[in-house]
């Protein structure tokens, strides 16, 4: 069966009585070169261990079985339970769970699944849910690569180097855990229903040595959250906001302590940036 084959989904789809959600975000691929291409690019092979989630009807799950040792797909919509059972009969070295990725102990599952494999993690994650679930996938720690299909906008922030319109709070988040390559774009009629924006495939490797010293990771968060949260004023006021035990003063010459201005905006630091200030602040909080 042709997975992206429209005619063949719809008379599957049919057949199974499916009715596509725009609650879950479903959009199922109609080209068939991309699953192909994502599977390729992610650098899966006989070696590793794929997890994927939200499999759909499962052309991107039909590809991971043809390059990996073994699959897992998790899948939170189980009404697609008999199509996915019709779609991936004979993929014996595939295991389908049903259930909530944001629920799944993904640590514990990649131990116990791919045991001596290198594992690897594939998504076409639907836009609504698309941080919680990176986030998830990423501060596992679990996976060589991240390998996502994402809105445009968002892989594009997710990329964005520091001083960029698209830089935020998650691109550092990212960047933080990986190191991300925009593969290539997905357009909207490349899918049915056809979603109004075009989509993008992101690799993220993750890494093996963090980018500088950073002696409290939830205090750096919290750092980068704080400059974040008011973009259009200076970072002394976003971190005053943020941390009430310093006062505005204090900030300031935390920032000079850091060899930056105090009328600098969050915007523009790197990570190395805002590990300074976290690792100062550390310090001062003893």
């Amino acid at each position: 069966m042709d997975l992206c084959n429209i005619n063949e989904i719809k008379a599957l789809l049919e057949r199974h009585g499916f009715h596509f959600s725009k609650a879950k975000g479903q959009n199922f691929l109609t080209d068939a070169s991309v699953p192909r291409r994502i599977a390729e690019e992610a650098g899966i092979d006989e070696s590793c261990g794929a997890l994927e989630v939200g499999p759909g009807i499962g052309p991107l799950t039909q590809q991971l079985c043809l390059h990996a040792k073994k699959v897992v797909a998790v899948e939170v919509d189980r009404t697609l339970q008999p199509v996915l059972a019709e779609t991936m009969a004979g993929n014996e070295n595939l295991e389908i769970i049903f259930g909530d990725i944001l629920k799944t102990d993904i640590q514990k599952l990649v131990t116990e699944e791919f045991a001596g494999l290198r594992p690897m993690a594939c998504a076409n994650l639907p836009y609504y849910i698309t941080t919680p679930v990176l986030a998830a996938l990423l501060e596992s720690r679990c996976f060589e690569a991240v390998t996502v299909m994402v809105q445009k906008e968002v892989a594009q922030r997710i990329c964005s180097p520091a001083g960029k319109g698209d830089y935020g709070a998650f691109s550092v988040f990212c960047q933080y855990y990986a190191e991300p390559e925009l593969l290539f774009d997905v357009p909207p009629h490349c899918f049915i229903p056809q979603p109004k924006v075009t989509s993008s495939v992101l690799k993220l490797t993750m890494r093996k040595a963090p980018v500088c010293e950073i002696k409290n990771e939830e205090l750096f968060f919290r750092v980068v959250r704080a400059s974040f949260a008011q973009r259009r004023k200076t970072l002394v006021n976003g971190l005053s906001a943020g941390f009430g035990e310093f006062s505005k003063d204090q900030i300031a010459q935390i920032l000079t302590d850091c060899g930056l201005c105090p009328t600098v905006r969050g915007e523009t630091l790197d990570i190395p940036g805002f590990a300074s200030i976290a690792n100062r602040m550390a310090e001062l909080l003893g």
